[in-house]
Order: C-alpha cells, then structure tokens, then sequence
C-alpha cells in the first residue's frame, strides 16, 4: 500500500479540497498535512514549484492539483475509466481551474482595485462560466457532470461552487448562483447531502 501524505493549508477548502475529500470518500489512508498561512514561506520553500498543493507518495512528491485530484480520482474510483467519459470530467475540472485563476488574480489587490476586479467577474466572467457548467450538468442527465454517477469533477464542482457563495470572496455575491445558474444552487446542496461527505465535514 502506498503512504500517501497531502500538503495544503488548513482550511475547509482550496485546490486540495476534492483530493481529500476523494481520498476520504474511497476510504483510501493518507497523512493530511495542513499549515497555517503564515508558515507558507517556509512551506514552499520544499515545493518543486513554490506552490500547493503537493503529494508525496512513498516520498515522491507531485505537483499540481488537478493531477493530484485525478490520482485520488482513481485510486477512490471516482474518476471514469471509459475515455469519454475521462474527457467530460477533466473538460468540467478545467473549467473550475480558469475560475479558480480568475479569482485567484484578485487576491492582493485591496479597497476600490479589489472592488472593481470583482464587479468585473461578476459583470462578464462569471456567469459565462457558470451558465455552461449548468449547460453541461443538465446535458449529462441533471445529476453529475460525468459518468452519470459522483466524480471527482463534482467534488471540485462543489469546493469551487461553495466557495463562491460562501461571503467570503469581497464584493461576490452571496446569491450569485441563484441569480445565473439557479439549478447548481440545488447541485452544491445535494452533493453537501451525500451522507459521507456531510459526514467529513461535520468531523472536521
């Protein structure tokens, strides 16, 4: 068996978020690690890319999120073997990756700066990317958004979701889901229904 240890910042969220969640969901063993954001400095001193999350498997240590989100995928069994389907998954995850950017350039910005860059999102970007993933989840039969059955693409769906509902983003509207793609308003709570997953959350 491998020793899986996965390295991101303590908190509910983030790019590491669907890996553990996956790694949870497959009952599959792994060290979480998580640090302060003011230990970050010296985290990513250790990282290939200056950057997490990373995991290490038997001391290997691997980059980038969406790749380490795929391997628990896999290794959870929530990632779709048929070719296709494999497709519709990671088309789904990258285009949450692009909002993770959108967001991501943001941060560090304060005051009027911040204001704009997020009225900005919310005014063009935003709801382009979230009309299509309800497109899509409504093509691929209302429920998930590959496969026909949880993936990690909801996984990531639901962290990235969430989070931009959350109030926690400055100047994103808390009903910003219901306004552009009300049926992923329903989506985010019924994957937060999944027994295991309101499980993990209320251990956490």
């Amino acid at each position: 068996m491998n020793t899986l240890k996965l390295t991101y910042f303590d908190f509910p969220g983030g790019r590491a978020e669907p890996a553990r969640l996956a790694l949870h969901l497959g009952g599959i063993a792994f060290e979480d690690h998580r640090f302060a954001f003011s230990d970050f400095a010296e985290v990513r001193k250790t990282t290939p890319l200056g950057q997490v999350p990373t995991l290490h498997i038997n001391g290997i240590q691997v980059t980038q999120s969406d790749a380490i989100t795929r391997y628990a995928g896999r290794l959870a069994g929530l990632y779709p073997e048929d070719a296709l389907q494999a497709l519709l998954c990671d088309e789904v995850m990258g285009a949450l990756e692009d909002i993770n950017v959108k967001i991501g350039a943001t941060f560090g910005l304060t005051g009027e700066a911040l204001e704009s860059a997020r009225k900005a999102l919310v005014a063009g970007p935003l709801p382009l990317y979230l009309k299509w993933l309800e497109t899509q989840l409504e093509q691929h039969g209302g429920e998930y958004f590959a496969d026909g059955r949880l993936t990690v693409a909801d996984l990531k769906a639901f962290v990235v979701l969430r989070w931009l509902v959350s109030g926690k983003l400055d100047h994103l509207p808390a009903d910003l889901l219901d306004m552009q793609a009300p049926t992923l308003t329903a989506y985010v709570q019924r994957i937060a229904a999944i027994p295991a997953i309101a499980q993990y959350y209320a251990s956490l």
